[in-house]
């Protein structure tokens, strides 16, 4: 098979799903794209998986919206910084609790979705499947998972310019964009 064939199958399924039923929102198993504006030297399209069994779906695009990184990072209680959250995206870290608890603490204090980075930081290729906790609980916002490396590069970005978040466009539509256009991040090969 082609290497870019997996992408391009990927990339035109979720422009069917976004596309041609905007009420159904994203499914299970497929990859949702975002892009970094600010700060530049971040500036890619990271790719991300959705929750497999919880969590809402992107029926709106954002063309700007924040990408705030949780204090503490793994969102597993009472967040410092709540009320930036509110009615933007949280970027928490894995651990410390299930992956539902994270999603409902960013609801609870407003965000519109949470992106949640695995907590290896070498990780740049496997995903993990986000999976509902034992506790019959439920949440409405998006919860996307980030690989680890991704997720570091992002938050030492912010932490090098002295930036409270990120400003990012989600979902982004890949199959829009020409190849030789497509800013990935280096450290990862799709």
């Amino acid at each position: 098979a082609v290497p870019g064939a997996a992408m391009l199958r990927r990339s035109l399924w979720l422009c069917l799903c976004l596309c041609c039923c905007p009420g159904c929102g994203l499914r299970l198993h497929e990859y949702l794209y975002f892009q970094v504006l600010s700060p530049g030297d971040i500036r890619y399209i990271f790719t991300a998986t959705p929750a497999k069994d919880f969590g809402g779906v992107f029926n709106t695009r954002y063309d700007q919206i924040h990408l705030v990184p949780a204090d503490p990072p793994e969102a597993c209680g009472e967040l410092n910084n709540g009320v930036f959250i509110q009615d933007q995206i949280a970027l928490v870290e894995r651990g410390g609790c299930s992956f539902l608890s994270k999603t409902r603490v960013i609801q609870e204090h407003g965000g519109r979705a949470v992106i949640i980075a695995d907590n290896a930081y070498e990780n740049d290729s496997f995903y993990i499947e986000m999976i509902q906790d034992s506790t019959r609980r439920t949440a409405d916002i998006p919860a996307l998972f980030l690989l680890g490396r991704d997720g570091y590069m992002i938050r030492r970005s912010l932490e090098q310019h002295g930036l409270p978040w990120a400003v990012i466009s989600i979902p982004v539509n890949v199959t829009s964009i020409p190849t030789y256009e497509m800013m990935q991040p280096p450290w990862t090969f799709w």
